[in-house]
């Protein structure tokens, strides 16, 4: 015998509405840990050019552009700010001297670092105050929607993608 109900037609709706919420409440706590990490905190749009430079290292402008959906002089001017910032620089190819690759500086894999060690301290501050069950709860439900992720194969979503730890002990 099938003790769950049958779905309600609505509850995608009511999920996605639910997720909307939490990355709202995320983007305050994202926003949070950029300010506490520098003086000078990278745009939005910057700070995708850096994690996809982690995840890409010593790709060129036209392919961050690919990943980025952005035109080229856009790319080139987030680039430029970054480099005076010292997050990026640009090197010679050893492929071709025409094209340069973009790499993250020490100081810009730092800046990183420091803003992930930010970011899940806070998040981990919230998850300490779940219940157990609710955090298992959570993390099914997240492992879940990063495998629907991967399955749909969004173009915004790329590069190596890592499995989602055990929050239950957090």
């Amino acid at each position: 015998m099938n003790t769950n109900p049958s779905p309600s037609p609505r509850e995608p709706q009511q999920a996605a509405e639910a997720a909307r919420e939490l990355i709202e409440l995320l983007e305050v706590l994202w926003e949070r840990g950029r300010d506490m990490v520098s003086a000078t905190p990278v745009s939005a749009s910057q700070l995708r050019v850096l994690y996809s430079l982690d995840r890409e290292e010593g790709i060129s402008l036209r392919t961050l552009g690919d990943l980025l959906g952005s035109a080229p002089p856009s790319v080139s001017r987030m680039c430029d700010r970054l480099e005076a910032l010292g997050f990026v620089q640009r090197l010679p190819s050893p492929v071709s001297r025409r094209q340069l690759e973009l790499h993250l500086t020490v100081h810009g894999k730092g800046y990183l670092r420091e803003l992930r060690a930010q970011r899940e301290k806070a998040l981990l501050a919230v998850i300490a105050d779940m219940s157990p069950a609710s955090r298992k709860a959570l993390l099914r439900g997240l492992t879940g929607f990063h495998e629907a992720v991967e399955q749909s194969g969004p173009t915004s979503v790329s590069g190596p993608r890592t499995p989602l730890r055990d929050v239950s002990s957090a």
